[in-house]
């Protein structure tokens, strides 16, 4: 299969695009704004040791002062924990990374037990083990990894621990060495960096979204990388010179005056994949639902009729979709717990055929996936890892109408609230004062046309006077009763 990366550039944000055999399967954001410190690498300052918190503040060149416990220290774990004061005192130099932003009032929370990632594994230099991710489940496949770092440790003389990540399950023993030699050429960086700059001072950041989509995804089975900024192509340029040698032939500047999302549809795949409603080629359609709890798709034929069977179109319509769902779960990067209702299957085989389908389909998925087989109900139950913020969630916020609900209430119901709140106004208070009713368009017109004889039976018996006013600003459900 053959991968194109798309990066495009502006002042305000940098977007990737992952192209497979011409179509956008995953997308990535990165807004200049919002950047944030977690990863990087500071020298830094102790301003001050709490005793009473067995922590210290810690000054990195931020705004506020970074925070760093004990806990987060390097120091022999089989020994007891030490008084703060045996490691820190007031003045003394760090190098700290950051492990969670600033936060309201409060400042950045540092570690002094330094991790360094690429795509497949983790260098932390002030270790002496090799982990493997839990995730990573076959005890077999956790051994040949364990044998596979030992060996290149041993062999190049590297120091540190090294943690496997999920990722490199599977993955052959040249791309675990290429990952060691990268990470050992940018911990001797850091080092060089750490000797040199005044102090307080970034040593490292860590990279920007073009740089990270190029160490994370590029592979062999990448045909080209577009880069639609000069600027960024240059920088992108030293940076695979130095750490990722075989795409030097691959990374090029695209100079068109057509945007370069346009070119592949990527502009209007972003919008679609902020659509509840998927269309299949055959006619039928997915729904997706996101919640908080979990992802629901429903696969429906809609008008599609081709089969010669009954059973044969539900089966042809959850094959397709089987590709779809795979492709919406990439591109919206949508995590946690997901469930998909195929449309029922009689026939076992047809439901084997577009499970199998569906877990080939899956294969591709940077991110891990779990599949359970079709419950009882005609369910199936998936689980994928949360990489980063899901599509919807990056470049959409609740609608302010129906906070979020994705519904409003009917023009007919809020009549009747503002009924059932002028009749608690009125018996709350007795003056003859009359009642204004201000509210959304659609609903002062019902209160005037198919309510109408309502609203004069309500005035007959509370014997006051209701009128009527238009607030356009106001949403259908917005509505003020004032005593005039």
């Amino acid at each position: 299969m053959s991968e194109e990366l798309l990066i495009n550039v502006t002042p305000m944000e940098c977007r990737v695009a992952l192209i497979e055999n011409g179509t956008a399967n995953e997308l990535f954001v990165e807004r200049t704004v919002k950047r944030g410190l977690v990863g990087n690498i500071y020298k830094g300052k102790v301003v001050r040791v709490l005793p009473g918190m067995q922590a210290a503040f810690v000054d990195i060149g931020l705004s506020r002062t970074a925070f760093l416990h004990i806990n987060d220290m390097v120091w022999p774990r089989n020994q007891p924990t030490p008084n703060v004061f045996e490691l820190l005192q007031p003045g003394q130099i760090l190098t700290v990374q950051v492990m969670k932003d600033m936060l309201g009032t409060k400042g950045a929370r540092l570690t002094t037990d330094l991790s360094i990632p690429s795509r497949y594994l983790v260098l932390m230099p002030f270790g002496s083990y090799i982990g493997v991710s839990q995730r990573i489940e076959q005890e077999e496949e956790r051994e040949r990894l364990r044998n596979i770092i030992e060996s290149i440790q041993a062999e190049h003389q590297l120091p540190g621990s090294v943690i496997v990540r999920t990722a490199a399950e599977g993955v052959e023993d040249a791309a675990l060495a290429q990952d060691m030699a990268y990470l050992n050429k940018l911990w001797e960086y850091i080092q060089r960096k750490q000797s040199s700059v005044l102090v307080p001072s970034l040593i490292f950041e860590e990279l920007p979204l073009p740089q990270r989509v190029i160490r994370d995804l590029a592979n062999e089975n990448t045909t080209k990388i577009y880069v639609d900024s000069r600027e960024i192509h240059g920088k992108l340029k030293d940076f695979v010179d130095e750490f990722v040698p075989t795409m030097q032939d691959r990374l090029l500047h695209y100079p068109g005056e057509r945007p370069i999302f346009d070119l592949y549809n990527v502009e209007e795949d972003i919008q679609k994949a902020l659509q509840t409603r998927v269309a299949l080629k055959s006619g039928g359609y997915l729904m997706i639902d996101q919640t908080e709890a979990m992802t629901t798709f429903d696969v429906n034929t809609g008008s599609y009729v081709g089969g010669r069977t009954l059973e044969d179109t539900v089966f042809k319509t959850n094959m397709e979709a089987t590709q779809v769902i795979a492709r919406q779960l990439r591109l919206r990067n949508l995590g946690g717990i997901i469930i998909i209702d195929f449309i029922d299957m009689q026939e076992a085989v047809h439901r084997e055929e577009v499970m199998g389908q569906f877990e080939k389909m899956l294969e591709r998925d940077h991110a891990k996936t779990k599949i359970t087989q079709v419950s009882e109900l005609g369910l199936v139950e998936m689980t994928r890892k949360r990489t980063r913020e899901s599509l919807e969630h990056l470049l959409c916020e609740s609608c302010p109408t129906c906070q979020g609900r994705g519904y409003v209430k009917t023009a007919e119901t809020v009549c009747y609230e503002i009924f059932r709140e002028i009749l608690r106004y009125a018996r709350a208070f007795q003056s003859q004062s009359s009642f204004t009713v201000i509210a959304h368009p659609a609903v002062i017109d019902r209160l005037l046309t198919a309510e109408a004889p309502a609203v004069a039976d309500l005035e007959h018996f509370i014997h006051r006077v209701i009128k009527f006013q238009v607030e356009n600003l106001y949403t259908q459900e917005q509505y003020d009763v004032i005593l005039s």
